[in-house]
């Protein structure tokens, strides 16, 4: 089935902001990528000209397929979990809705958002990181979700969890200005930085965030890092998100 790689995020533009150079260079070296985003983005400060969140939130879905393509993502999905609160989600109905989806999916290695809560500290993105923990735990044990199995899924346990490593941080609650946590990868991509651009700006309502942000982007734009926060396997070194990574 050659290499996979999925990406757990809160919100959309999630994918394009924080992992976009990563997805398009997995594209690039033709990995397989899937992107499952847990809320359509209704409380987002920037709304455009909905006029309800309903509306923000169709909307946000459309930019998000968008996007994706742009990002040459093979599988993009938004869930119907509530943005702003996923901290009061049941954990294990929501985590297993993203095991759910390692069980379809299969991916090798999984990319999400630190504990911290990435660049902003936002809560939904502190809660994306402990239900994809969990779910990476999970998904590879028949105890966990069995009705999956009954429904023809298989237990699927993936090889390698990363946490994409916040640069700087730019939130008004924050003392410190600089990342809080560490990075043991960094991926160039610089080739990918125009294009990383261009699918976030096909996040419309949301170009107001690229506004405040834009001199950050050029300075930080060109690299992603991330931390293994989990792997199945022992490695000396940590080359590449696929390093000691196995097909199956």
């Amino acid at each position: 089935m050659g290499l996979r790689m999925m990406c757990i995020t809160a919100h959309p533009d999630d994918e394009s902001a924080a992992f976009g150079g990563t997805l398009l260079m997995a594209h690039a070296q033709g990995i397989v990528t899937s992107v499952v985003c847990l809320t359509d983005g209704q409380a987002a400060t920037f709304r455009g000209e909905a006029t309800d969140g309903a509306e923000l939130g169709a909307l946000r879905r459309e930019e998000f397929a968008a996007a994706s393509s742009e990002l040459g993502v093979t599988h993009a999905e938004v869930l119907e979990f509530q943005d702003g609160k996923l901290p009061r989600v049941d954990f294990y109905h929501a985590a297993g809705e993203v095991v759910r989806r390692i069980r379809q999916y299969r991916p090798q290695v999984i990319l999400t958002f630190g504990g911290e809560g990435g660049v902003n500290l936002h809560r939904d993105h502190t809660m994306v990181s402990l239900l994809a923990t969990a779910a990476f735990h999970w998904a590879g044990r028949n105890f966990y979700f069995p009705e999956h199995i009954s429904q023809g899924l298989e237990a699927y346990a993936p090889q390698k969890l990363y946490a994409v490593h916040a640069p700087f941080l730019a939130s008004s609650e924050a003392a410190e200005t600089t990342a809080i946590t560490p990075c043991s990868l960094k991926l160039k991509v610089d080739e990918y930085k125009q294009k990383k651009l261009d699918a976030f700006l096909l996040h419309h309502t949301q170009r107001g965030v690229l506004e405040r942000l834009r001199d950050v982007f050029e300075k930080h734009g060109g690299e992603e890092s991330y931390l293994l926060i989990a792997s199945r396997r022992n490695s000396a070194s940590d080359t590449s998100l696929f390093s000691g990574v196995s097909e199956d």
